[in-house]
């Protein structure tokens, strides 16, 4: 179905700073939901301009039918300043397994309308779920009509998977500049943290999307600083620490989560489950907050190289994870095998790649699941011994399609699938050079599929005995009215891993 979006920014941006307060539309950065469960789901929104009181009293609705004639839940939450006005509404007394629609009013104005829905009741009979998911949508470098075709696919769910926005400034050449910063260099501070959110999320098609359906978000680097890991910048940042905090609360505000995850100490779990019904269980992973800092970087550097396994010994070090320890175990132990499925949206691309420089050696980029290969294998591992599922590998964050066997032994491609994988290319952000990956793929028999130079989503149909994929691609990612193919389409039988051509 079709939604219209509305304009707007922060409170108040540097787009609408000099505009009259009368004239600001309070709920101009659209409104949102998300953690859909069996009786509940939270609903968000963030009032906007520069005059507003400390705290603002803001009012709910959820409704049946689209005209709000048949009210199932209403509520009032307080916007505040300390959190930049946002409201985490979490609206309960749902009907599981039905379609909703919701909007807010504050200062005598009222938002959009957005749609969403429960999850089906635990256990019960579930047949299909349509979902999406996506990442990487850098604003500067093209438009999100991608977003605008989403809008419209009756989506159950969105994934977005990381990377909803960029803390690089703009270089002079850029489609639709961000906001300069107060420092005029990269974003490191709160307030120019809300600010690229706002920038954002000013995005009509965004908004259409967001109003859609109920999302389920995790995040990646950009939300803090390209290639972190942990407490580590990739400059090396001295107060990293704070910058990560700052990027935290602004991601936390900015996205439809209860006010329960609101971060704490500088820290924040992100990682989760969803059941849906008896299909599948969705399990969230983040990949950043309590990894290892990656091996082997460059010389005064932090974050990602691109480099031969004999040229970095600490690669194969058995204690090195990319989750953490303990989410490793909460991962380990909460596979299900009793839903058909068992979805792990993450940030990249977990698939092996061997990328072989001029001289013919393998060559792995260590910011992956290739730079903590020891971990990769614990997880496959027990996918493997404990015989789970219906396992599907979701990622993003490198800016291409790809779909992949992922194997018992990554280093052995004749050894058996376990699992098989979708990484998603990015909404706009530009991807590596075709020619690369076109050369990649001769050396990785495991891909099946590996576009560098196409935007867009990727869309799924999930039944009980097979998952359709369609790579969903625009036609031009610099065009806000970009139509929209499908590149290609794989089916996944839910009793033999492994993608197939569909």
């Amino acid at each position: 179905m079709r939604r219209r979006g509305l304009l707007g920014a922060l409170a108040a941006p540097a787009f609408l700073r000099h505009a009259l307060a009368a004239d600001v539309p309070r709920f101009g950065l659209g409104v949102a939901s998300g953690q859909p469960q069996a009786d509940s789901v939270v609903l968000w929104t963030r009032l906007i301009a520069a005059d507003m009181a400390p705290e603002v009293s803001v009012f709910w609705e959820v409704a049946e039918d689209e005209s709000f004639t048949r009210i199932a839940a209403r509520g009032q939450d307080t916007a505040n300043v300390a959190d930049a006005h946002s409201v985490h509404a979490l609206a309960q007394g749902l009907r599981p397994d039905r379609w909703y629609w919701y909007r807010f009013s504050a200062l005598g104005q009222r938002s959009m309308a957005g749609r969403t829905r429960t999850a089906p009741a635990p256990g019960s009979r579930v047949s299909a779920l349509h979902f999406a998911i996506a990442s990487c949508q850098r604003y500067d470098v093209g438009h999100y009509a991608a977003w605008r075709h989403a809008a419209e696919e009756g989506l159950d769910l969105v994934l977005f998977l990381g990377d909803y926005i960029y803390e690089y400034p703009s270089p002079p050449t850029a489609l639709r500049p961000h906001v300069p910063t107060l420092t005029g260099g990269p974003v490191t501070l709160l307030a120019d943290y809300r600010q690229r959110y706002a920038q954002y999320k000013s995005d009509p098609a965004l908004q259409a999307a967001h109003a859609a359906a109920p999302w389920l978000v995790i995040w990646d680097d950009h939300e803090v600083d390209n290639d972190y890991a942990g407490l580590q910048g990739q400059r090396l940042q001295p107060d990293f620490a704070s910058q990560r905090a700052a990027a935290y609360q602004a991601w936390w505000e900015h996205m439809p989560l209860p006010r329960s995850a609101r971060p704490v100490d500088g820290g924040m779990r992100v990682h989760g489950r969803l059941d849906w019904g008896d299909l599948a269980r969705i399990h969230l992973l983040d990949t950043r907050q309590q990894r290892d800092p990656q091996a082997c970087p460059r010389p005064g550097r932090g974050g990602s190289n691109t480099l031969r396994v004999a040229d970095c010994p600490t690669l194969a070090d058995p204690r090195r994870s990319l989750l953490g320890a303990e989410q490793e175990r909460w991962l380990a132990d909460g596979w299900s095998l009793q839903q058909a499925w068992n979805l792990l949206a993450q940030q990249t691309l977990m698939s092996r790649v061997d990328w072989h420089d001029s001289s013919g050696s393998s060559m792995f980029w260590t910011d992956g699941w290739d730079g903590y290969p020891a971990a990769r294998k614990r997880l496959l591992d027990t996918v493997s011994q404990r015989q789970v599922p219906g396992v599907v590998v979701l990622g993003g964050d490198v800016h291409a399609n790809y779909v992949a066997d992922l194997k018992a032994d990554p280093g052995d491609h004749k050894s058996a699938t376990v699992a098989s994988e979708f990484c998603g290319t990015s909404i706009s952000s530009l991807g590596l050079p075709q020619e690369r990956l076109d050369a990649a793929r001769g050396l990785n028999p495991q891909l099946h599929h590996a576009r560098s130079d196409q935007r867009g989503y990727v869309r799924f149909a999930l039944r009980r005995d097979t998952l359709d994929a369609a790579l969903r691609v625009v036609a031009d990612a610099r065009d806000p009215a970009s139509g929209i193919t499908t590149a290609a389409r794989f089916v996944v039988d839910a009793k033999r891993p492994g993608p197939q051509p569909g």
